[in-house]
């Protein structure tokens, strides 16, 4: 499978993502520098978390104009296969590729940690790995990660199951006391209803090996992998 990890100026966990899917999922993998227009040679597109033209007017905002936007709209329009993380999610939301906008998180406060996170839907191309309410440990590190939308909007992501992740107790429970940035219903990922593009907040290519004490994120890159693969046959 080829995977292809986009650099806007100011990411920074492009190389993390690369390294996890080179080297760790034996992965064909390359950068894809935001002005690059041609993704045709790729099963996989990955926006990493960081700060993308540093985070100026709201986070997201301006790398949603990069040309390689078009592209990647164009490219999950076909079925491809696109993950947003952190920043990578704020950028999908910015670019409508997925509902909703983030906002500053509740205390204002950067917050770098672990968290819990339930799978809410196991039937998906990044779940498919994963038991029916499995909990991920995985880390989080963000200013704005408190995901809203409206109550219209937030019913519809219910009934089509593009509630991905819920931020949850190790235990499960998911509840006010566990959500880390106040989003909404507790989501720490969603997905569109063609199910092909995920934005999640935590972070999976930081514990997906275990090298680093918790490798919960080995789930997620493993099922788009074998999703991939399963594809092909």
């Amino acid at each position: 499978m080829k995977f292809g990890v986009v650099v806007f100026p100011g990411s920074n966990c492009d190389q993390d993502c690369f390294y996890v899917l080179n080297s760790v999922f034996r992965q064909s993998v390359k950068y894809i520098w935001h002005s690059e227009i041609n993704l045709s040679a790729f099963d996989c597109i990955i926006l990493p978390g960081g700060f993308s033209y540093g985070d100026y007017l709201r986070t997201g905002a301006i790398a949603r104009f990069s040309p390689v936007m078009k592209s990647i709209a164009r490219f999950a329009g076909k079925g491809g296969t696109v993950i947003g993380i952190c920043n990578g999610f704020q950028i999908l939301l910015e670019a409508g590729l997925l509902p909703g906008v983030m906002l500053r998180n509740r205390d204002l406060h950067f917050i770098c940690k672990y968290v819990y996170i339930k799978t809410q839907n196991y039937g998906t191309r990044f779940t498919n790995l994963c038991h029916k309410d499995q909990v991920l440990k995985i880390p989080i590190a963000h200013n704005e990660g408190n995901y809203y939308i409206d109550s219209a909007g937030l019913e519809e992501l219910n009934n089509n199951g593009q509630i991905v992740f819920r931020y949850c107790s190790d235990a499960g429970e998911i509840g006010v006391e566990y959500n880390p940035n106040g989003a909404i219903d507790n989501i720490a990922g969603i997905m569109n209803r063609g199910g092909n593009i995920l934005g999640m907040m935590p972070h999976p290519e930081r514990c997906s090996e275990k090298e680093l004490s918790c490798q919960d994120g080995y789930f997620i890159f493993k099922s788009v992998v074998n999703w991939l693969e399963e594809s092909r046959r």
